[in-house]
């Protein structure tokens, strides 16, 4: 099953321009699911010399990175494509055997703050991780069988979505010369580049807060629009 695009109020000549220059001539979104590999990949890319964020909540955010991983990206990819048409697209594939306990940690730490009502994190955010694992609608989140059958949709959808074209690719960054293989399809030239950091190992989720980057773009950056993230909305899954 697939999405359908909805109608987006927003275009391209109200997003607001960056305040620095991007090195990347088409923004990369990342839209993997979280835990396979976002946060490797990102700090992979900023050492090449883009500017990264690792997740985004509004405009200036999108418009200040190269390259954008993570929430809103795995879920609005969609909507990215259709205001970002030149952009490149990268899924993250990882065995469900090392995925699936790797998210159930994760999820048990951030369920409270994804709170719909009372949580902490920020709005888009939420939304989400709502949007791809049903947070708000099952009982267990947590739930092998339920995660299983999240990622296996996701994957789908995406697979289906992107059926074809030449803008988008899938990678498992824990085979080898993947670092290459995405490092040629950016246009981005390293012969050196072997592996990715290793990053965000067992219950640690915090590693893209303790890595230190001049290129690193704020989630929440402001700029023209202020915080504003975009006018469109999600369709239900």
């Amino acid at each position: 099953m697939t999405y359908k695009l909805p109608h987006s109020t927003t275009s391209l000549s109200t997003i607001p321009n960056p305040t620095l220059p991007n090195k990347q001539a088409n923004k990369v979104f990342i839209i993997g699911l979280p835990r396979t590999g976002t946060t490797s990949v990102s700090v992979a890319l900023l050492e090449q010399g883009l500017t990264v964020a690792h997740q985004a909540f509004t405009k200036q955010a999108f418009m200040l990175a190269d390259a954008v991983s993570d929430a809103p990206c795995f879920s609005d990819y969609q909507q990215l494509d259709a205001l970002f048409p030149s952009a490149k697209f990268v899924y993250l594939d990882r065995p469900m055997d090392k995925w699936l306990p790797s998210m159930q940690m994760l999820l048990s730490k951030m369920m409270v703050h994804l709170d719909k009502d009372n949580g902490r994190f920020h709005p888009i955010m939420k939304r989400s991780f709502n949007h791809c694992f049903d947070i708000w609608q099952v009982e267990d989140v947590c739930d092998e069988a339920h995660l299983a059958e999240c990622y296996l949709r996701h994957q789908q959808q995406v697979s289906d979505y992107f059926a074809g074209r030449d803008d988008f690719i899938s990678i498992d960054i824990g085979q080898p010369n993947s670092l290459q293989t995405l490092l040629t399809f950016l246009g981005i030239k390293d012969d050196d580049a072997i592996d990715y950091p290793v990053l965000n190992v067992g219950r640690n989720v915090a590693s893209w807060d303790e890595y230190k980057h001049p290129h690193k773009i704020s989630s929440n950056a402001t700029g023209p629009d202020k915080r504003k993230f975009f006018d469109y909305t999600l369709p239900k899954p």
